[in-house]
C-alpha cells in the first residue's frame, strides 16, 4: 500500500520530471510553512482593528490559505503557497474600513469583485501577456528585488536593523539576547546550507524555536500544557458570507477596487516570475509550463477568501523558503497547505514560533536569490537603471507591487529617450500607462 501510494503521487506531480522526491517536497512543504506561519496570528490583527471578529478571522486566514495552497499543489503543481497579503491587509483595514468610514462586509465585497476581475484577466490571458512581455533584464530584477525585500524583512523580524528617525534606519541593540540568537542562528543556518545539510532551513528554525523557548528569549515561552498545543478550531460564522458585493458595487468603490486589482496583480506576478525562476521553472522567454492553472489558482483564492471572511489571497515571496529546500511541484504545496488545515486545531502551538526563529531562513533567502543580478547588463544603461530601481524600491517600498511599477515605467521611458523604442513592445507601453494613473490618482 505505501510502494502504492508513492508511485501515485510520483505519477501524479511528476517527481522524477522535476528531479526531486516525495521526501525533498515534504521538507520544503514544512519550511514554507514555518516561514509564513505568521500570517496566522498577523492577519487577524489588521481585520480585528477593522472591526471584523477576532476568532473568525484567525479560521478565515486558516481555511484561505488551506484552500488556495492546496488548489495550487493539486491543480497547477507548483511549489507556491498562498495567504492574506501583508500591505493589502493593511489597506483593507486602515484604508478602506477605517479611513473611508465603510463596513467590513462592503470591503470583502470589494475583494471579491477584484478576484473576479482577476479570474477574467487570467482567462483572456491579460495576465500571461504581461509575464511573457517582460524583459530579461527586469525578470532578473524582480527575482533580486524580491531576495532583498524577503531579507529585510528577516532583518526587521531580528532586531538587527530598526528604525530610526534621523536616519531612517540604524543597527539593532546587539547586546539584546534575542538578536544575538537571530545572529547565532544566521551563523548556525548558513552552515548548514553551506553544508548542503538536507532541510538546512527546517533545522534552523526548529533550533532556534527550541532555545528561545527554554531560554525565554523573544518572549517566547515552552508550551508544557496541551492547551497551549491543541486547542479547538475557531468558528468563521460570523464573517462566512458576510461580503456585500452589490454595497462595493453601490458607493462606487472604483478607486479602491483598482487598487486592489493593480497592487495584487503586480504582487503577484512579481512572486509568480522570482519563485518560477529560481526554481527553474521558467526559461529564458518567459514560459512556464502549467503558467494558466498557476494564475488561475491564485485568482479563485482571492474569491475563497473573501467568501469565508479574508482580505485579498496571493502568492508568498516565502514559497522562495521552499523551493531553496529543493520543492519543486505541487507536492510541496500541498503539504504546506495540510499543515494550514493542522493549524486549525493546533494553533497554538503554530503561533508560538518566533519571529526571531525564522529571520536567520528570510535573510539567507535574500543571500541565495542574488544570484540573478550576474543576468543584468549594467553595461547599458536602458537596462541598468529600470533593474535597479526595480530592485532597490521593493524593499524600500515595502511593496513588490510599487518596485515593479518604478522599473516598468522606467524601462519604457528610457528606451524610448535612446531612440530604442521597438525593443519596448505595446504590452510594456500600455503597463506605462497604467502605472502613471496609478501614481497620479490611486496610490495610497
Amino acid at each position: 500500500m505505501q510502494n502504492s501510494n508513492q508511485g501515485f503521487l510520483e505519477n501524479y506531480f511528476k517527481l522524477k520530471d522535476h528531479g526531486t522526491s516525495i521526501r525533498t517536497e515534504i521538507i520544503a512543504g514544512f519550511t514554507t510553512f514555518i516561514t509564513m506561519a505568521y500570517i496566522i496570528f498577523v492577519n487577524p490583527l489588521f481585520l480585528a482593528d477593522a472591526g471584523m471578529p477576532h476568532e473568525a478571522a484567525i479560521g478565515a486566514t486558516i481555511l484561505a490559505s488551506a484552500f488556495a495552497t492546496i488548489l495550487m499543489g493539486l491543480y497547477a503543481n507548483f511549489p507556491i503557497a498562498l495567504a492574506p497579503g501583508m500591505g493589502l491587509n493593511a489597506f483593507f483595514a486602515y484604508t478602506i474600513v477605517l479611513g473611508m468610514g465603510l463596513p467590513w462586509e462592503t470591503a470583502l465585497g470589494a475583494v471579491f469583485i477584484s478576484g473576479i476581475i482577476f479570474l477574467i484577466l487570467t482567462i483572456t490571458r491579460v495576465r500571461q501577456a504581461i509575464i511573457l512581455a517582460v524583459p530579461r533584464s527586469l525578470r532578473s530584477a524582480i527575482a533580486v528585488g524580491i531576495g532583498l525585500f524577503i531579507a529585510t524583512i528577516g532583518f526587521n523580524n531580528s532586531g538587527i536593523i530598526v528604525s530610526d528617525p534621523d536616519t531612517l534606519v540604524g543597527l539593532g541593540n546587539l547586546s539584546d539576547p534575542s538578536v544575538q540568537l537571530v545572529l547565532f542562528g544566521l551563523i548556525f543556518t548558513g552552515f548548514l546550507v553551506i553544508r548542503k545539510i538536507k532541510g538546512a532551513f527546517l533545522i534552523g528554525v526548529v533550533i532556534i524555536t527550541l532555545i528561545s523557548m527554554v531560554f525565554n528569549i523573544g518572549n517566547a515561552t515552552l508550551p508544557i500544557a496541551v492547551t497551549h498545543i491543541i486547542g479547538p478550531p475557531p468558528s468563521i460564522g460570523p464573517t462566512l458570507l458576510k461580503l456585500d458585493i452589490m454595497g462595493a458595487l453601490g458607493v462606487g468603490l472604483i478607486t479602491v477596487i483598482f487598487s486592489f486589482t493593480f497592487v495584487d496583480l503586480f504582487d503577484t506576478i512579481g512572486t509568480f516570475m522570482g519563485v518560477t525562476r529560481k526554481a527553474g521553472l521558467m526559461d529564458e522567454d518567459g514560459n512556464v509550463p502549467g503558467m494558466d492553472k498557476a494564475l488561475t489558482s491564485d485568482a479563485i483564492g482571492t474569491l475563497f477568501g473573501a467568501v469565508v471572511g479574508t482580505s485579498t489571497t496571493t502568492s508568498y515571496i516565502e514559497s522562495a523558503a521552499g523551493i531553496e529546500e529543493g520543492g519543486r511541484t505541487g507536492l510541496t504545496s500541498l503539504v504546506t497547505g495540510l499543515l494550514f488545515l493542522a493549524a486549525l486545531f493546533f494553533a497554538p502551538l503554530v503561533t508560538s514560533v518566533p519571529a526571531i526563529a525564522t529571520a536567520p531562513v528570510l535573510i539567507l533567502i535574500g543571500v541565495l536569490m542574488m544570484t540573478d543580478v550576474l543576468n543584468i547588463n549594467f553595461t547599458d544603461l536602458t537596462e541598468a537603471i529600470p533593474a535597479f530601481l526595480t530592485i532597490i524600491l521593493m524593499p524600500l517600498t515595502f511593496s513588490i507591487a510599487q518596485g515593479i511599477a518604478f522599473g516598468f515605467t522606467s524601462y519604457a521611458i528610457f528606451k524610448t529617450l535612446a531612440g530604442r523604442s521597438n525593443e519596448v513592445g505595446l504590452v510594456m507601453y500600455i503597463l506605462m500607462g497604467l502605472f502613471i494613473i496609478q501614481f497620479a490618482f490611486f496610490s495610497y
